[in-house]
C-alpha cells in the first residue's frame, strides 16, 4: 500500500469502542502515548481491527496549531 501521508506511526490498538456509526480507535504508539481516531463501524468491520493487534495511524493535517494559556 502506498500512501501520500508522511506520518504514519505503527502501533498497538489498545481499545475500541463503537458508538451507533462510529467509533473511537485507541493505538498506543509508544509507551504512554496514545492516539484515538474516529472511523466508521464498517472501516473497524474492513480492517478487522481487533485490540491487541499491530495497527498503523496515519495522520494527514494541513494545519496544526498551539496554544498556551499564560
Amino acid at each position: 500500500m502506498k500512501l501520500s501521508a508522511r506520518n504514519i506511526l505503527e502501533g498497538r490498538v489498545i481499545a475500541i469502542n463503537k458508538g451507533q456509526t462510529t467509533a473511537h480507535v485507541r493505538i498506543e504508539v509508544a509507551p504512554n502515548v496514545v492516539l484515538t481516531a474516529s472511523i466508521t463501524n464498517d472501516a473497524v468491520d474492513d480492517l478487522a481491527l481487533r485490540e491487541g493487534e499491530t495497527a498503523s495511524a496515519v495522520i494527514k493535517a494541513s494545519d496544526v496549531m498551539i496554544g498556551k494559556q499564560d
